[in-house]
């Protein structure tokens, strides 16, 4: 017993040294995996009952290092190894058949094989291979079947005339025998050596059927015991987990209840924990204004040397309290900055936020002092500057089919100024927008389009130009809050620090007026939140979160009230301030709110210009082709109506108010349509009607030039306008799980 064991080691170390060369690139450990799998002394019986069958030759039938090596080295053709000398076209022994083995004459020869010889001659003892072995055709060697394999002596089928369960045919003969398997490879090729599923095999040569409570896989040598015995019946291939997953499914569903019940509670404690930061913040904020209005009070009194005069006369409540802040200044500064160590994250950036909204606020207040040169210099000092577009149109024409929707259209937007843009209904005013934002796929366009003097598509900008369409785009079931901090995480710069973008979001909730309802939900049509000029103002603040260079609002004023209007105008004059192009569609403005724009475009019906210059010279210019507005009628409602034939006027010469657009282009020199030929036969006096009557474009002061110039300084000097870097797909679906 000790020879056959030495030997079947020597036999399993040589097949895993073999093993190991073609295939250890997918085996961990190759050594490891040949022990478990040729370990046989838990049961070696197969081994001692073979060698009675064999009748002690067993050490002498078992194949050689060289066999082997012939026999790993035809694994994966399709060609039958006839390598023994008995097994050739000249000569075929009985043991050269499948599940047949033969013993060497002398068993010294297997360990001293030649090179001229590797393989010994096979021809004595021919006989079927042992259960728990299998002997491949042409070598007439054995080979143990490893731990996993189900090895039995075949039996043979009359009908089919195949060994089963193996799928080899004996060959015809006086020999009607059947051996052990003829072949081990992998689980593919030689599916019927394994040990079949729902049956473990401790031994090569035993298969027993997997008892109720445990599971057994293809190839097992023992039981696997059931998470749930009572789930698993007998035979089973693997664990039946339909219970556990089904008390999975349910769990997750009182989860997602849970969740969902819940949620409105953890939103209100959520956003109660927010505000009370941010009145923390606030009151803190207003403290700090409070004690810097009573310095600057302090010093004024001093420079003016009429302390003395207030202290002897009864000095109002203010002084004295500034006076009391004065002598008390180092014990509340020390206070202020403990409380202020004490203070955690969420409302020491609110403070900040609010700290630095008093300051422009404050600059705010001294705008009358100083021209808007002077404004735009000093909110640079305090707030980064923003990337400067100008947007420059010439002759752009859009078309579809045989119809044309803007005709020679140009002009520009220019930074730093909010234009107007009216027409009747149908006139393209959406379609200008559309055009200039390049949005015209489908449509033949023509002009050129340049930003900052160069062309270019604008795609290229998006990331810093923000559009408004007509159409709500808030998310109902989000508070005003959350709908602009969502917007701004998405869109600013990824680098920018949380605090930075804190204060954004207060700027613009406190521009637009929205703070009373910044907790409120915008609502949905199941579910009422917000009144529509609420949301017409979110939807403009979700684009002004993102700081744009170049801001677009298709009729922003729609559905407002006089007074939210106005407070929109405000907010958007303040975003123009720091250089940004805004530029808008108007429907039927009040003339208060029409002399807060700077430029204003008027579109005739067919997408023609009318008038594109600043506020100031509009009506200048109609009154010099004879058209005047009556008392206590808007301007741009008059000329609309002029537009339309709905109000009567008589111009200069014998143009009409459908000559306008073409008076407009003769106007500034541009080209005539060859379409609008024919109209200009019918004007006569054209020439002494434009010597008389032409307007220049320059604005009217020598300040508002300056102003212009300040603001468009740096539209030349600045190459780096497709900087910002937002945030990745990633970390906005993180923000996206957070909303």
């Amino acid at each position: 017993s000790e020879a056959l064991m030495a030997r079947m080691y020597t036999v399993g170390q040589e097949l895993a040294d073999e093993v190991q060369s073609k295939y250890g690139f997918c085996m961990s450990n190759v050594n490891n995996d040949f022990n478990q799998t040729f370990n046989f002394t838990s049961d070696p019986s197969f081994i001692s009952d073979c060698n009675e069958q064999t009748q002690g030759t067993l050490v002498a039938m078992m194949c050689s290092k060289a066999e082997i090596e012939l026999y790993l080295s035809s694994l994966g053709s399709k060609s039958i190894v006839r390598i023994s000398r008995n097994c050739n076209q000249f000569s075929w022994a009985p043991g050269c058949q499948s599940g047949w083995a033969c013993s060497a004459p002398d068993a010294n020869s297997l360990a001293n094989n030649s090179f001229e010889n590797p393989v010994p001659s096979r021809s004595e003892n021919c006989r079927p291979c042992c259960p728990g072995f299998f002997c491949p055709r042409g070598l007439t060697c054995m080979m143990p079947c490893p731990l996993g394999a189900y090895c039995p002596l075949g039996t043979l089928n009359k009908t089919t005339n195949l060994c089963d369960p193996y799928s080899y045919q004996i060959t015809p003969g006086s020999n009607q025998t059947c051996g052990s398997a003829d072949s081990w490879a992998d689980v593919i090729t030689t599916n019927d050596v394994f040990c079949p599923p729902g049956h473990h095999c401790p031994t090569t040569t035993q298969k027993f059927n997997c008892s109720k409570g445990s599971y057994c896989r293809k190839g097992s040598t023992g039981e696997n015991k059931c998470g749930w015995k009572s789930r698993c019946k007998g035979n089973s291939e693997k664990e039946n987990i339909t219970l556990f997953g089904g008390i999975l499914i349910v769990v997750l569903i009182v989860i997602l209840l849970l969740v969902y019940n819940c949620s409105d509670q953890f939103i209100a404690v959520r956003a109660k924990i927010s505000s009370k930061s941010r009145k923390k913040a606030a009151k803190i904020a207003q403290e700090s204004a409070t004690a810097r209005k009573r310095w600057k009070l302090a010093k004024e009194l001093v420079l003016r040397h009429e302390v003395e005069m207030y202290e002897s006369s009864d000095a109002p409540e203010e002084l004295a309290t500034s006076s009391d802040g004065i002598l008390h200044a180092d014990k509340g500064n020390g206070k202020r900055s403990k409380s202020r160590r004490k203070l955690n994250v969420r409302t020491e950036r609110f403070r900040r936020a609010y700290s630095q909204i008093d300051k422009e606020r404050a600059l705010q207040l001294d705008k009358d002092k100083l021209t808007l040169s002077g404004i735009v210099s000093r909110a640079a000092e305090n707030r980064p500057q923003r990337p400067m577009l100008e947007v420059a149109f010439k002759g752009l024409t859009l078309s579809i089919g045989k119809k044309k929707l803007l005709q020679c259209v140009t002009g520009k937007l220019s930074p730093g100024r909010i234009t107007a843009i009216m027409g009747p209904s149908g006139a393209g005013k959406t379609t200008f927008l559309n055009a200039v934002l390049g949005k015209t796929s489908g449509y033949k366009k023509d002009g050129l389009v340049l930003v900052n003097g160069k062309s270019g598509s604008m795609q290229s900008y998006k990331k810093i130009i923000g559009f408004v369409p007509q159409d709500d785009i808030v998310h109902g079931n989000l508070t005003v809050e959350e709908n602009l901090w969502f917007s701004g995480c998405c869109r600013l710069s990824k680098s920018m620090s949380k605090a930075d973008k804190v204060l954004i979001l207060e700027r613009v909730i406190g521009s637009l007026g929205l703070q009373e309802i910044r907790n409120s939900l915008v609502g949905t049509v199941e579910k009422r939140g917000i009144s529509g000029g609420q949301r017409k103002r979110v939807n403009v603040g979700i684009e002004m979160v993102m700081e744009p260079s170049l801001l677009i609002l298709d009729e922003p004023t729609t559905g407002l009230d006089s007074a939210s209007s106005q407070q929109l105008l405000r907010a958007l004059r303040h975003e123009a301030s720091q250089g940004v192009n805004v530029c808008a569609v108007i429907h039927q403005p009040s003339y208060t709110l029409f002399n807060m724009f700077d430029d204003f475009v008027l579109l005739a019906r067919g997408g023609l210009i009318a008038y594109h210059g600043p506020i100031s010279e509009v009506e200048n210019y109609f009154s010099g082709l004879g058209i005047k507005v009556p008392d206590r009628e808007n301007p741009p409602d008059y000329y609309i109506d002029i537009l339309e034939g709905i109000a009567k006027t008589k111009m200069r010469g014998h143009a009409t108010p459908k000559h306008l657009p073409l008076l407009w282009i003769l106007h500034n020199g541009y080209e005539v349509p060859e379409d609008m030929q024919k109209d200009l036969e019918e004007i006569n006096m054209m020439h002494e009607l434009y010597t008389v009557g032409s307007i220049t474009r320059e604005l009217s002061s020598v300040e508002q030039t300056k102003s212009k110039d300040s603001v468009h300084q740096n539209v030349s000097q600045r190459n780096d306008l497709l900087n910002r870097k937002t945030p990745g797909v990633l970390a906005q679906y993180r923000y996206y799980l957070g909303r």
